[in-house]
């Protein structure tokens, strides 16, 4: 309650306007994107709180050092060991089939830089779990946010990331510039498993 209206109150003061398709009932993958500032994070916070949405993300382990971790965790944070993180995977997979309801929070492109490919763990989760993916939007352009479409993943990495890119065409993140075209090294190789 106190996270709605902290969203609600936000979004009265913005210079952002939020627009969103209905938030999704089952767990998902909430994708943020362009990610190419620290600010997608707070409006993808906003935009979950607004919509009741209980979300979790993906950070460095590092994030959830010493203070800073209860916190982290506090909003949702799940601590991601760069060297290992195939872990992550399973512990999204458990806590789905556990019968959590949440949506997960994941930046594909992996940084806020300009990059040549999306990182696919978003993907690999949305698989393994049977969850569908919905499509977080950030644009400058038009100083809109919000969610787009949810999407059931089929398996053909070529065609659901056809759906993904012709939904981020127009939409340039925060700093068009930092903008990495949705892509997937996997889409020059077999399909992901």
């Amino acid at each position: 309650m106190l996270r709605r209206g902290l969203a609600r109150l936000y979004w009265a003061f913005s210079r952002w306007k939020f627009v969103s398709e209905p938030a999704p009932t089952r767990p998902t993958i909430l994708i943020g994107a362009p990610h190419t500032s620290n600010w997608d994070f707070v409006l993808m916070l906003a935009i979950a709180w607004r919509l009741g949405i209980p979300v979790r993300w993906l950070g460095k382990d590092s994030l959830f050092a010493g203070w800073r971790g209860p916190i982290m965790r506090g909003l949702g944070g799940i601590a991601v060991d760069r060297a290992n993180p195939q872990n992550v995977v399973a512990e999204v997979v458990a806590r789905v089939h556990a019968g959590e309801v949440f949506g997960l929070v994941v930046t594909p492109e992996g940084t806020r830089g300009k990059g040549e490919f999306w990182k696919s763990g978003f993907y690999r989760i949305a698989r393994d779990a049977d969850m569908p993916v919905t499509l977080g939007y950030v644009d400058r352009t038009t100083m809109t946010t919000g969610l787009g479409p949810t999407i059931d993943l089929t398996g053909d990495v070529s065609a659901d990331m056809d759906v993904i890119r012709a939904y981020y065409v127009d939409k340039a993140g925060m700093r068009p510039e930092n903008r990495t075209i949705p892509r997937l090294r996997e889409e020059q190789t077999p399909p992901l498993s």
